[in-house]
């Protein structure tokens, strides 16, 4: 992971301002400029989607500087085209309001964009952060009250840490338990 003293100027909060974009949440401090506050709750950033982003394991971490800088490139011409007021204290996506945001990212994920697959890539990980919490123990996260996880009902495990769903999900078993099941579950 790049040492963020030397990343991209803005490069967190121009994560946040994306992540946001694709599942907004509510801000999280008075002037909080990344997350545009359109929803109430905790989105993707709440959820920890520029953790998720900046993990190894996806395999983006070492290009975000570049679309950062990609990014508010876009945002800047975007806001010229337009005739939108830039804001020189903050990257320039960061800067865009959020119905521009979410019609830039709308241009930057649209079939045919000749960098589409980065877009995509940011959008699917921001949206893994608030659906799975990747980033932590499914456990952990569910104790913290991760937005995601709580906001989808995700059940919590029994008290020794173990989940067993004694209802089932459709309401009724799905096949017979074979005969040479043991009690335990396992096939003979």
């Amino acid at each position: 992971m790049p040492n963020k003293e030397i990343a991209e100027p803005g490069r967190t909060m121009t994560l946040e301002a994306f992540a946001d974009t694709m599942l907004p949440g509510a801000r999280r401090f008075v002037g909080d400029r990344a997350v545009a506050g359109v929803l109430t709750g905790g989105g993707a950033v709440a959820s920890g989607a520029v953790t998720v982003l900046e993990m190894s394991a996806p395999g983006i971490s070492a290009g975000l500087d570049d679309l950062v800088k990609l990014l508010n490139e876009h945002a800047a011409l975007y806001a010229e085209q337009h005739g939108l007021a830039g804001d020189e204290s903050v990257p320039a996506f960061v800067s865009l309001p959020f119905e521009h945001r979410t019609q830039l990212a709308r241009q930057l994920l649209a079939p045919g964009h000749p960098e589409k697959e980065f877009w995509v890539l940011l959008a699917l990980f921001s949206y893994m952060a608030f659906d799975g919490a990747p980033h932590m123990h499914t456990t952990d996260a569910l104790a913290a009250g991760h937005p995601g996880l709580t906001a989808m009902g995700f059940a919590r495990p029994d008290a020794d840490g173990l989940w067993r769903f004694p209802a089932y999900s459709y309401g009724r078993p799905l096949a017979a338990i074979h005969p040479d099941t043991t009690p335990s579950g396992s096939p003979a």
